[in-house]
């Protein structure tokens, strides 16, 4: 299935007036593919991924999340759409520093009403997708930063979702690790059919994405081939 954005128009207070951060904006990413939205800060990167997330209400448009039209769904609905459908993955790692590498996926699990215990395979099995098999004991300040961010993914895909959001991924890495980091989400988007959006402002590393599409003052351009 897709990730469907269908003129969405997104306005904030501003004054007395409002400030336009989506204007008119259209955007489908189809299963198995990445679309990095690229942009200068403050163009509306951050809130079409908000919008996507279905963290944001916008003022008009559809946002379709795996066939699912959530206009109109209520904030129940819409949690556990993102519980089960949506994976996110925010720019800082966010792990809870008492956990072990493998204990911040069975989390998700937990939250979404399964044993943890149960949950341990499919846990180990995304740590060895995003090469910390041998890591999972670890506590985050056991990690690299690299290495945190890969938790970040794997517990993002824990609960399968069909839509994957990431939010400046490499923002706090090296070059080196931030396109190991940005070819890991390729590759896991692709093996595991995900429609995959990514946020960033570096332009440099996206060689391996399948569509990149630009945001200048909430006008999205239609997305090319990269």
């Amino acid at each position: 299935m897709t990730l469907t954005l269908d003129r969405v128009t997104l306005t904030y207070p501003d004054g007395d007036g409002r400030l336009t951060a989506l204007d008119d904006v259209s955007l489908t990413v189809p299963e198995g593919t990445v679309t990095a939205v690229v942009g200068p800060s403050g163009s509306g990167k951050s809130s079409l991924l908000a919008v996507a997330a279905t963290l944001i209400t916008p003022d008009s448009g559809r946002v379709v999340v795996d066939g699912t039209d959530t206009t109109g769904l209520g904030r129940a609905e819409l949690t556990a759409l993102r519980r089960t459908r949506i994976g996110i993955v925010f720019q800082q790692a966010n792990l809870l520093p008492s956990l072990s590498a493998v204990e911040q996926l069975q989390v998700m699990a937990h939250l979404d009403g399964r044993s943890p215990r149960g949950a341990l395979p499919r846990a180990l099995e995304l740590l060895d997708a995003v090469g910390l098999r041998d890591q999972a004991g670890r506590r985050p300040h056991q990690l690299s930063g690299g290495q945190r961010q890969r938790v970040n993914i794997a517990r993002a895909l824990m609960n399968d979702p069909k839509v994957l959001l990431i939010d400046e991924p490499t923002s706090a890495l090296d070059h080196e690790r931030g396109s190991a980091v940005l070819d890991l989400i390729t590759t896991l988007t692709h093996e595991r059919s995900t429609a995959t959006v990514l946020v960033t402002h570096d332009r440099t590393r996206l060689a391996s994405v399948d569509h990149i599409a630009e945001v200048h003052d909430g006008r999205l351009t239609v997305p090319a081939a990269a």
